[in-house]
């Protein structure tokens, strides 16, 4: 008979909730079955609905939570429940203080995708700046047309938040040749002298710029932070860029911007309510390109974050402190 104590999983039961876990996350994944952890794997391509998860939350110690909502009812059937691990950064999905009254710990991870966000915020300026879906349609459909776009060098660029994204952001922007403000009442002055962003109040950074780029959380105090009011303060033709959140932008606003013109197009990773319905007003407009919010999604971002969030998960019944505690 061995002495070998038993793995810290021995018995435990992850519940994960995000979809292709197993093909995006195989490190963390291996991480928690190195660990004795028994996963429970969400093995569709949509997030639980809240009856799926209030019945798999039962037998639960822990979660790697991916869109999936972890409120008051979904948190009381949870009685054995230690640990909710975002897999990404926001945690607008799971109640901290419901969370906090049962002693669970949620742990996200800063920081964790926003090189792929940084990029697709880029990708969004360069595509809409080129026309690049217009030419794309136009060459598929067997129309030679040749789309006059703008270039990137010399454009002025105004920033709503200087967290990490709009940091990694300015840095991949600063070899265009740009000029970039940014409204954020909590940024550091240095990190914003070190990048030669001068910080401004929010009317100033959206007022004679060429492209509006959106990073700040998304919170009762922000929500609808670009409305009727913010958009008559651009400049006739300003891109608007959200690779944030959906409830950033009252999407109404944004189609009266389009209609008249105030705003020239728009790159949009997310919406107020997702999945997006296809008869969107939004969608109605040339000039906006979208994704499904996959902002996140490169291999490598989910590769840093899979490893983050199983850690964290190891560390919690270990008796070690998770990293980025978010209660």
């Amino acid at each position: 008979m061995s002495d070998r104590p038993a793995p810290v999983g021995a018995g435990r039961t992850v519940i994960v909730g995000a979809v292709r876990y197993a093909e995006l996350c195989g490190r963390g994944r291996q991480l928690l079955i190195d660990n004795g952890f028994t996963l429970i794997e969400n093995q569709t391509t949509v997030p639980w609905t809240a009856s799926e998860l209030h019945e798999l939350i039962r037998s639960a110690d822990a979660a790697v939570a991916g869109v999936e909502v972890f409120d008051q009812p979904a948190l009381a059937e949870a009685a054995s429940l230690r640990i909710v691990s975002r897999l990404g950064v926001g945690l607008d999905n799971v109640d901290l203080a419901e969370a906090r009254a049962r002693g669970i710990d949620v742990v996200n991870v800063p920081g964790g995708n926003a090189e792929a966000v940084a990029e697709l915020a880029l990708g969004f300026i360069l595509s809409l700046l080129r026309r690049l879906p217009e030419m794309n349609e136009a060459a598929r459909a067997g129309r030679w047309d040749r789309y006059v776009g703008r270039e990137l060098a010399g454009t002025r660029i105004g920033l709503l938040g200087f967290g990490a994204i709009a940091r990694l952001l300015s840095a991949r922007l600063s070899g265009f040749d740009v000029t970039i403000k940014a409204y954020d009442p909590y940024a550091d002055p240095a990190h914003a002298a070190a990048l030669g962003v001068a910080l401004v109040p929010l009317e100033d950074a959206v007022a004679d710029v060429d492209i509006v780029s959106v990073h700040v959380p998304h919170l009762p105090a922000t929500h609808h932070l670009v409305n009727d009011e913010l958009i008559t303060r651009m400049s006739e033709g300003t891109l608007l860029i959200n690779t944030s959140r959906g409830g950033l932008v009252d999407e109404a606003a944004l189609v009266r911007g389009l209609e008249s013109g105030r705003i020239g197009g728009a790159g949009l990773d997310v919406f107020e309510h997702e999945p997006v319905d296809p008869r969107n007003p939004l969608f109605a407009h040339s000039g906006v390109v979208t994704a499904p919010h996959a902002g996140a999604d490169t291999v490598e971002a989910y590769d840093r974050i899979g490893w983050a969030t199983a850690e964290a998960i190891v560390d919690v019944f270990s008796g070690r402190r998770p990293a980025n505690l978010a209660n």
